[in-house]
This record gives structure tokens, sequence and C-alpha cells, in this order.
């Protein structure tokens, strides 16, 4: 992996793709946890993660190609975790900004950003850093 200049360095990144519904959403939650206590989050920061990975998904889902597959990137990035959540969506629309699932996702996550490409795929980015935000001690 090659580092671009004035960004970190990433320590690891892990990828998992699953079905995109709803019942599979318990690996990402199992995965976010472990990788965060591998960067010694606390267990606020651990849960709120969770929490807004979960979020993202459910947003994702609402919109996504039947049996597609969601894909979820994690980042580990000295000491923050990125997560990029993509499914190929039905009508390529962006999240809207201005809801209370927004909201939930800044908050929690600390930095949040979505992104739409030409063939409708719709990623939502997370990003937390240990010690920052509302779980931090």
């Amino acid at each position: 992996m090659s580092q671009i200049a004035g960004e970190p360095a990433a320590k690891d990144f892990v990828e998992v793709r699953l079905p995109a519904a709803g019942a599979y959403l318990s690996v990402l939650r199992t995965a976010t946890a472990g990788l965060a206590a591998r960067l010694d989050f606390t267990l606020d920061e651990i849960e709120d993660l969770r929490i807004a990975v979960d979020e993202a998904c459910a947003i994702l889902l609402q919109q996504a190609v039947p049996g597609s597959v969601l894909s979820c990137v994690f980042t580990l990035i000295d000491d923050s975790l990125r997560v990029a959540v993509s499914a190929p969506t039905t009508d390529g629309r962006a999240p809207e900004r201005d809801t209370f699932a927004w909201t939930v996702l800044a908050a929690l996550a600390g930095e949040v950003d979505s992104t739409v490409s030409d063939d409708r795929t719709v990623s939502i980015s997370l990003r937390k850093t240990r010690g920052a935000g509302p779980g931090a001690s």
C-alpha cells in the first residue's frame, strides 16, 4: 500500500462483503468492535462506532438493490478507524444530511461523508478517532 503525501500511513485494512440484508449486520457490528478494540478505543467509543456503522448500513439498505452485496472496508490509521460502507442502490441518491439518522452518524463517528458513483453505488464513510467524540473518556 503506497502512502499519499500528507496522509498518515495506514496500518491495516479489512474488507467484509456480505448480502445487503439486515440479518447480516451483526457480522459488521462484531468486526467493528474487534477492530476498534485493537486500536485501544474505550468501551464507550467502541459502542458509539458500532451504532454508527449499524446506522450507516441501515441507511444504505433502505435503497440497496435486492440481492446485492454490501461492502464494508475498515482502515486502521494511527489512532483512528475509518469505515466505508457501500452498496449498489436502486436510485443512486446520496443520503440526506438533514435527517435524524445523519445527525446520529455525525455525533457518534465524528467525521461522516457520502459519495455516489456513476453506477449508483452509494458509499458512506465514517472516521472515529480514539479519545475524540461523545464516547471518549
